[in-house]
């Protein structure tokens, strides 16, 4: 096992809601086998003893997984590496004799389940479910109307791009690894990841020039995900990370309010675009990826950790 291939939790073999007495007894096996007085590998003992000392110890468990247990595994064998975030993606690789997966094909999960040589770091039912985690009150100012603006994008999600894409999983409610902010939404299927903020604004129509939207004078800033986006990407190099903000309007049209776009280089690679926006780039986006019907358990597993 590479130093740096996998997770503190994958080296012990145990799962990511492991209580310390599993985490305690899992130790105890894999430092036998690793022990150099045993003939282990003094390397492989070293990363060991590292792991446990990480996750038996409740904070340093807690900062880690705030970095989402963080590794740099290998791409897909169809995959030629990761992508630069942004609205522009690689196409498809598909190589002669693999079979051709779409978006709505049943969910493959990766590792199987059934692997005999893999210890699954969720339970298939965790897995299973499509969306994790609910908008909740943070903060004492504007709770309500951020809730209000959170729930109706989960709806949207939930309705419009989750059952065409049985694969994907909404996460709400990540923590930044950029700071100590957070993230509204995260969608991922296959090896694309978007992240997702949200607006509410009156009606009209709206211009967008990169860095605010602009009516009647005034400027709005969205949520600044251009640089959250860039610190995901490093932390899963072997995704295509996006960022977006959906805008919604006091009613539930979902083209309203109108977003026209002043400039065509949206600097930073943030998407932003009103419902029926979100839901048409959505699905375009996670289901043009490769092998969009897989579930990558290790990826799912860790942003699970990495919720607030």
């Amino acid at each position: 096992m590479a130093e740096g291939s996998s997770s503190h939790y994958q080296i012990l073999r145990v799962s990511v809601n492991a209580t310390e007495q599993e985490i305690k007894r899992a130790y105890r096996k894999a430092a036998r086998l690793a022990h150099p007085d045993h003939g282990g590998d003094p390397a492989v003992f070293r990363q060991v003893t590292l792991a446990y000392e990480t996750l038996v110890d409740p904070r340093r468990r807690a900062e880690y997984d705030r970095r989402y247990a963080s590794t740099r595994p290998t791409a897909p064998a169809d995959y030629g590496g990761s992508e630069a975030p942004g609205p522009a993606s690689r196409s498809t690789v598909h190589r002669p004799n693999v079979p051709r997966n779409t978006a709505g094909d049943a969910p493959v999960y990766v590792p199987a389940f059934d692997d005999p040589l893999e210890v699954p770091l969720l339970s298939p039912a965790e897995a299973a479910l499509q969306v994790h985690g609910m908008p909740r009150k943070r903060g004492i100012f504007g709770a309500e109307a951020r809730i209000q603006r959170e729930m109706r994008t989960v709806q949207l999600i939930s309705r419009q791009v989750l059952p065409a894409i049985p694969s994907a999983r909404l996460i709400n409610g990540l923590r930044s690894p950029s700071d100590n902010s957070h993230i509204d939404h995260a969608v991922l299927a296959g090896y694309r990841l978007a992240l997702i903020g949200s607006m509410l604004l009156p009606k009209g129509a709206y211009a967008w020039d990169g860095v605010a939207l602009r009516h009647g004078g005034r400027a709005v800033p969205p949520p600044q995900l251009d640089v959250v986006a860039r610190h995901m990407q490093d932390i899963f190099p072997e995704l295509n990370v996006t960022a977006w903000v959906v805008v919604h309007g006091p009613d539930t049209n979902p083209h309203e309010p109108v977003i026209d776009r002043y400039r065509h280089d949206d600097r930073g690679g943030v998407q932003v675009v009103n419902a029926a926006g979100l839901a048409k780039g959505l699905k375009q986006f996670l289901s043009s990826g490769p092998v969009p019907n897989t579930v990558v358990v290790p990826v799912l597993a860790r942003l699970l950790r990495g919720m607030h």
